[in-house]
């Protein structure tokens, strides 16, 4: 969560993450979405993805929200989310957390809106 961000991006975000076709279909075709394969959607607060690393060597956090605004709209993203689709977990916000991942592809999306 960055500074700016707000509930209506919260809001398209999660549209996005749940209709975005990148799962494959019966050709191997990138063209399913988490909501045609009925997968798991977990959301976790990562704070170190605002990092800046465009200068020196030690990143720089200032674009990220402060954590008292951050909670609140990582929360109101996780109850939107939660309202949107069946199948939602999140992590515990500002928390250390472990997290096994099984990733399926050498692919990864960046998302933003």
């Amino acid at each position: 969560v960055e500074k700016g961000d707000n509930a209506r991006q919260a809001e398209a975000l999660v549209q996005k993450i749940i209709s975005y076709r990148i799962f494959p279909d019966s050709d191997g075709k990138m063209n399913l979405s988490l909501k045609d394969i009925q997968a798991g959607l977990m959301l976790v607060s990562q704070f170190t993805l605002a990092a800046d690393t465009n200068k020196g060597l030690r990143p720089s956090f200032s674009s990220a929200m402060p954590p008292h605004e951050a909670e609140k709209l990582f929360q109101y993203t996780v109850d939107h989310a939660t309202a949107s689709y069946s199948q939602v977990v999140s992590g515990v916000f500002a928390a250390n957390m472990r997290i096994e991942l099984l990733n399926n592809g050498p692919v990864t999306f960046l998302l933003e809106n």
